[in-house]
């Protein structure tokens, strides 16, 4: 065989073994899995899950959306692997992505009456949506969708444009013309942005969702925890790239997904100061974790089309340790205070500012150095919803921070408390982010909170 024929065949042997080599590693470092991780469904279980709770949705949540909006008719037009953000969230579970140009109609027709849903598309869209369009009977896909809009006389079309909220956005440019090209003039007047429909899609949790939501944080939890606690960890060995790539494989083990790359960093008895943006840099110091650290992690999973997004700390004990110092323990309490402040404040109608600057003053008047830069969760990780303030941004965001809040939302509670520790001569930041749900009057958090460090020995 030529050498360079046996280098190219010996290539896909290399990569196998490589592979076996890793994943030996990690079920070496990996505990059995219990818990939450133990009930993660197999493929076809998820996709069933997700339907149900698609129909679900779609039956008994959005007719109140689309009232509360003045939206009678939804349309949302999406071509394969360009697919509008809401619409994806639509599609069925077996559908990956949209199929040549896919256009979903939905129509409140009022006095109580179910939402009807079409799919004006060369291919049936499951059984949640019915087929409203045959092509061999009427070719032009464009004009049966007119068909359907003077059959059902709406009153107020929407389409998915907005200036401000990126995922209430995704009417393309060549969709929107098309469609008011073939649109009568005499219903131009009806088209209107869905925005606020869109965002309200996308943010509302139902009460199936939030079934299963609580257990797939806790399945974050425990990812965290294992990859400080399992023994993977060689303190003085271990670089922040190795955890956070433990971090993916174990992840993809299990067979979820990461909607980010995680990060790791660490902050320590030296001159070092605090760098928001070098924090949260995808681990480009690679840093060698050693005693006395106090290691950051953030780290997110997708898991039945919902995202958790968590950020929790780890002390590494030195030689003699049994615990976190002390003064570390101080600086987690007003971190965690932080939070408490923060989360009383929410109510129903107050925008995203308003909660940020009454947090803000509140948290200075006893004492904490507060930075707040929380964001809703649900079908995306930095999802639809009010922006409660960003790392460089603590005077408040125009318009998505305007926004208010509503009942039955998701939100990933994200913040950082600085401390100024003596004995390291310096500020310290506890960076904590934990998800939770606001029913209206409410804040809780669905699987807990970090209150103490995890311990690496």
């Amino acid at each position: 065989m030529p050498t360079n024929l046996r280098l190219v065949t010996s290539i896909p042997l290399l990569l196998m073994l490589f592979a076996c080599k890793s994943g030996a590693q990690l079920n070496k470092q990996t505990p059995a899995d219990s818990g939450a991780l133990s009930t993660i469904a197999p493929m076809q279980t998820r996709a069933m899950l997700i339907d149900k709770m698609l129909n679900d949705k779609l039956n008994n949540t959005l007719p109140a959306l689309m009232q509360r909006t003045g939206i009678d008719m939804w349309i949302l037009i999406s071509r394969e692997y360009n697919e509008d953000p809401v619409l994806k969230t639509m599609l069925p579970a077996t559908w990956l992505s949209a199929r040549r140009r896919t256009i979903l109609v939905l129509f409140n027709p009022g006095n109580s009456k179910p939402i009807e849903r079409y799919a004006v598309a060369r291919y049936q869209v499951d059984t949640m949506f019915q087929k409203a369009w045959d092509k061999e009977s009427q070719p032009s896909q464009w004009q049966r969708l007119i068909e359907l809009i003077e059959q059902k006389q709406p009153q107020r079309i929407g389409l998915n444009m907005s200036e401000h909220f990126a995922l209430a956005d995704g009417m393309t440019a060549t969709e929107h013309q098309a469609f008011m090209q073939a649109l009568p003039a005499t219903l131009h007047n009806k088209v209107t942005s869905a925005e606020m429909l869109s965002i309200a899609w996308l943010e509302t949790r139902t009460a199936l969702e939030m079934e299963y939501y609580p257990k797939i944080v806790k399945m974050g939890h425990e990812i965290i925890k294992q990859a400080y606690t399992s023994g993977f960890i060689q303190p003085g060995v271990t670089t922040t790239d190795n955890l956070v790539w433990w971090l993916r494989d174990k992840s993809r083990f299990l067979g979820l997904d990461n909607w980010f790359h995680p990060s790791v960093s660490i902050q320590r008895a030296n001159s070092d100061k605090f760098d928001h943006v070098s924090a949260f840099s995808q681990n480009k110091a690679n840093n060698i974790i050693q005693p006395g650290d106090l290691v950051h992690m953030d780290f997110g999973i997708t898991y039945l089309r919902l995202n958790t997004d968590q950020q929790q700390h780890a002390y590494v004990l030195r030689e003699g340790e049994t615990d976190a110092p002390d003064y570390l323990k101080k600086a987690l309490a007003n971190a965690n205070r932080l939070q408490d402040i923060f989360t009383n404040l929410f109510a129903t109608g107050k925008s995203g500012n308003a909660v940020l600057a009454e947090a803000r003053k509140q948290a200075i008047s006893e004492g904490i150095k507060p930075s707040i830069y929380t964001h809703p969760l649900g079908y995306h990780g930095h999802a639809a919803g009010t922006t409660l303030g960003m790392w460089d941004a603590q005077a408040g965001v125009p318009v998505q921070g305007d926004y208010p809040l509503f009942p039955n939302t998701a939100y990933s509670i994200e913040l950082n408390a600085a401390t100024f520790i003596e004995q390291w001569g310096k500020e310290v930041r506890i960076m904590l982010e934990e998800n939770a749900f606001f029913d209206g009057d409410r804040v809780s958090y669905m699987d807990g909170r970090q209150t103490q460090f995890h311990l690496i020995k």
